[in-house]
């Protein structure tokens, strides 16, 4: 400012002699020259070290000199420090994760910190258990596998809304439903689980009779038997020419078949042909409809109308299909009620012929007294709990004797489970937990004929 009212040779806005309104800027000491160089400091002296503490003043660079690039600070890894551990959150924070902990819904860093905490803090713990238990009841956990009833439940759906043209008729549902369930569990298995050891179990006579297979022999059994079934509709016999000649007996089909099996081929190649065969099965009765249900079909010294051989192979597909599952240690649903019942219903059918091959065998006491045909005698009231259970009157003194309840001479009480399994031979009569009142030998001689009716 060279004086009033002006600032470098200019006027100032306030007109001369007026006190600026903006001051000017001030002026910096660079402006008339370059700073003296510092006095050097004496030796010793701590100001002068710039590694003491000092802090070394540096020129102020010309407009025309060049600048020199700043040299990148070094880091000795002798002298360098870890970084500081991040302190962990506070007890309060913890504990008002532990809800989002238990729905699984925190952050990886989270979970960990919060699972930490429940290490050290008890009262945290407890809490966490039951908001845990709590999820439990709200979300049960699902199970990875496919419902086996799916394909049934998927089926009736379907067929609620628009029904097939061609049905499949009501008694050979049960063995759509067992094979399909059988096939879902073949498929989720691997080679080796195919060469896993199965027991066989049935009973013969007064003992039970045992035979070692594997998954792969129990498949060729169940096809073996149903080409029973397959050649009483005229399909093709999976023996094929090696089918043995005269009466068709089941064990001796089954044998033959694991004799004709070819050694070297994979054990999973039971699967296909088994599961086409079934499917025929199913297409076949299907476009016949009802006219083959009272069909014979011979299982050797007995034989079945087509209707009960279907829920027999039903039955026999859901026992051998429990024994693989019991070898490879998996979990096997039962029949759905429906069709457990009609399992049972078939099983108690049978059995006063069975009764009455046991008296021919001599392995059952004689009947009490004759009775005509159709005439009421003695019966045994069969009450099956649990699904697919109901009542049922056993006729003791001949099978063509009609059964009713204002004869009945004994009781016996079975849960389904355990009459299923008595009637597959996987059990002994002695094993049966059974309710008994009346006659023991009328008790012992039906449950010893329903034993009987196993068989390979």
């Amino acid at each position: 400012m060279n004086g009033p009212g002006e600032w470098d040779g200019r006027e100032l806005p306030g007109g001369p002699g007026e006190r600026p309104r903006i001051p000017g800027p001030r002026a910096a000491a660079e402006d008339r020259g370059p700073l003296p160089d510092p006095p050097t400091a004496p030796a010793g002296d701590p100001a002068g070290d710039p590694g003491a503490g000092a802090i070394p003043r540096q020129d102020s660079p010309r407009a025309d000199s060049p600048r020199e690039p700043e040299a990148e600070p070094v880091t000795d890894p002798a002298t360098a420090t870890a970084p500081l551990p991040t302190p962990a959150p506070a007890h309060r924070v913890l504990k008002s994760l532990l809800g989002a902990w238990a729905l699984a819904a925190c952050s990886p860093e989270e979970t960990a910190a919060v699972e930490a905490h429940l290490t050290d803090c008890a009262s945290c713990a407890d809490e966490a258990l039951r908001l845990r238990d709590a999820v439990g009841l709200l979300h049960p956990a699902d199970s990875l596998d496919l419902d086996p009833l799916l394909r049934s439940r998927v089926l009736e759906g379907c067929l609620g809304r628009r029904p097939a043209r061609i049905p499949v008729p009501e008694w050979a549902v049960p063995y759509d439903a067992e094979t399909a369930k059988l096939d879902a569990l073949l498929r989720d298995m691997g080679e080796a689980e195919w060469r896993a050891p199965v027991r066989l179990r049935w009973f013969e006579g007064e003992r039970p009779v045992e035979r070692q297979t594997t998954v792969a022999g129990v498949m060729g059994h169940l096809m073996a038997v149903d080409g029973l079934v397959a050649t009483a509709l005229g399909l093709p016999d999976p023996l094929g020419t090696a089918a043995p000649p005269g009466a068709p007996n089941p064990l001796i089909r089954t044998e033959t078949f694991w004799r004709a099996a070819d050694a070297a081929a994979s054990p999973m190649a039971a699967h296909g042909p088994w599961r086409d065969q079934s499917y025929s099965l199913i297409r076949q009765v299907s476009f016949a409809g009802g006219k083959v249900a009272e069909l014979a079909v011979p299982y050797g010294d007995f034989q079945l109308a087509l209707r009960d051989a279907f829920l027999d192979r039903a039955f026999e597909c859901w026992v051998h299909a429990g024994d693989i599952a019991e070898a490879v240690d998996y979990p096997y649903e039962p029949p759905a009620a429906g069709h457990l019942h009609r399992m049972v219903d078939l099983a108690a059918r049978l059995l006063p012929s069975a009764l009455a091959d046991r008296r021919r065998a001599g392995l059952a006491a004689p009947p009490q007294r004759l009775v005509e045909a159709g005439a009421p005698g003695r019966t045994l009231h069969l009450e099956v709990e649990g699904n697919g259970g109901g009542h049922w009157y056993i006729a003791l003194d001949s099978p063509a004797a009609l059964g009713t309840a204002d004869q009945t001479v004994a009781h016996i009480a079975l849960d389904s489970d355990e009459f299923c399994q008595l009637a597959a031979g996987h059990i002994s009569p002695e094993e049966a937990a059974a309710g008994q009142y009346g006659e023991r030998d009328a008790i012992r001689d039906v449950l010893f004929a329903t034993a009987s009716l196993s068989r390979l």
